[in-house]
């Protein structure tokens, strides 16, 4: 039996551990490499990169894919996409949803990963049937979790309803590492026996369960699996992929993986970690592994950034009574999976909790999730809680992109000149303000590149 490996690094890897602060520049060099190693697939695209490219690295997140494109002419590249929300934090019209995936398509993107938040599968279908029709492979998330109201069996018929969607394959999305061996197994044991698509599973050492998770999930019959190359393995990223590969293939599994193409891989990235540590850009704290997050369920990318964030706020001594207060937000708002932008917004209640006083400040994203803009809750939400806030007729039921109007062509009309593109549009569309500052910033970097060549020719 062979095991597939996605190779995570330079998306979920770098995401989980230095808040996605790793340039094109830093993997420019090793990508022609990676497209030579075996892998099933390059996650590099997608969750938070493209809100970074913007607000952190003054790049365009989609000349960045195509850069990656050029190079990597082998390997699929993938990409996660959060259904209706985009790559954003908010429902997006439908003709956004399209467009969006259209432009990454032909921008260089192959495997489109599609998971909404509450694994409420209308908030997929649009990009679901848009990668479809665009000829890519479009796979479907059970974003997974514990809860009371989240069993062996829902997940086996959430397995069904993706594979009528159409979906090529499947993923289990355990974006906080806490499921356990015997869940892995008994999961996708019941996923096998329900569909008949691929099934693939994503997970975090978080909790230290990945590699246990990860051999128990492929003796029921997993397809594939997400690794990271190992300087940038452990802790909230995902297992080290050279170990997986020597474990595997110690057990009489196949793999495609290359050793001498991961060795490279691996020197090319040791000093770039050990970079972000002097930096103090990859906090100690990210790297080690925190049972308490099996009762937490925290993400790995989630943990880093509310780290840094607290910590910037000078309330890193709340840390710990942060983490304690997110599952008590969690159960009033009806046991959401805590994945992007979930994750967020549960972890950002719970920070207010702490600092503020319980529910003394709510914010607006909670506000809208009570009033059911994202989708419907798995459990039962807080009925005292959304009375704060809203009357009975104000409560949304259907899909909430179902209540927006088409956005695209009024905002490229908006935009006139600033935007250069339809996918400058779409930028704009996910992140206004910051991409606003990214167009602006270019036009003077290249009037700056301008005048300084007519000075040279001059001289």
């Amino acid at each position: 039996m062979k095991v597939q490996f996605t190779e995570t690094v330079v998306r979920d890897a770098q995401q989980s551990l230095i808040a996605t602060r790793m340039p094109f520049s830093d993997f420019e060099d090793i990508l022609e490499t990676m497209d030579n190693a075996g892998y099933h697939s390059i996650e590099c695209w997608g969750g938070a990169t493209f809100d970074s490219c913007l607000r952190f690295l003054d790049e365009d997140p989609w000349e960045r894919l195509r850069k990656i494109k050029a190079i990597c002419k082998k390997t699929p590249l993938q990409m996660l996409l959060r259904g209706q929300n985009i790559l954003g934090y908010k429902h997006y019209p439908d003709d956004v949803v399209r467009l969006f995936v259209r432009k990454s398509a032909e921008n260089g993107m192959d495997i489109f990963r599609i998971f909404d938040a509450l694994n409420d599968f209308r908030n997929i279908e649009v990009a679901v049937d848009e990668t479809l029709k665009c000829g890519k492979h479009a796979q479907g998330c059970i974003c997974y979790t514990t809860s009371p109201v989240h069993t062996v069996e829902k997940y086996a018929e959430m397995g069904k309803e993706l594979e009528k969607m159409g979906v090529n394959s499947i993923c289990i999305k355990d974006m906080a590492g806490i499921c356990g061996p015997q869940e892995a197994y008994d999961l996708v044991k019941a996923l096998k026996a329900s569909v008949k698509v691929p099934i693939y599973f994503h997970t975090h050492h978080t909790t230290g369960l990945g590699p246990m998770t990860y051999l128990k999930a492929i003796e029921a019959g997993l397809d594939g699996i997400d690794t990271a190359i190992s300087p940038m393995a452990g802790g909230t990223s995902q297992p080290a992929t050279e170990t997986m590969k020597y474990a595997l293939e110690q057990l009489g599994y196949e793999t495609d993986l290359d050793s001498s193409a991961l060795k490279k891989i691996a020197d090319h990235f040791a000093p770039i970690k050990d970079r972000f540590i002097k930096e103090g850009t990859l906090n100690p704290k990210s790297m080690g592994i925190r049972t308490d997050i099996l009762e937490y369920q925290l993400p790995g990318g989630m943990f880093s950034n509310m780290l840094k964030q607290m910590t910037d706020m000078k309330a890193q001594d709340k840390f710990e009574e942060a983490l304690a207060e997110i599952p008590n937000v969690r159960k009033d708002l009806g046991y959401p999976p805590l994945v992007t932008p979930m994750s967020q917004l549960v972890g950002t209640q719970a920070v207010n909790n702490v600092l503020m006083g319980k529910y003394k400040n709510v914010t607006k994203d909670t506000k809208a999730y009570l009033r059911g803009e994202y989708g419907r809750a798995p459990g039962e939400v807080n009925k005292e809680l959304i009375a704060k806030f809203w009357k009975d007729d104000e409560i949304i039921s259907c899909r909430f992109a179902d209540t927006l109007e088409p956005a695209f062509e009024k905002t490229k009309a908006e935009l006139g000149d600033k935007a250069r593109c339809d996918e400058d549009v779409l930028s704009y569309i996910s992140f206004p303000q910051v991409a606003e500052k990214f167009f602006e910033a270019r036009e003077e970097k290249e009037s700056n590149t301008v005048n300084y060549t007519i000075e040279k020719k001059e001289d």
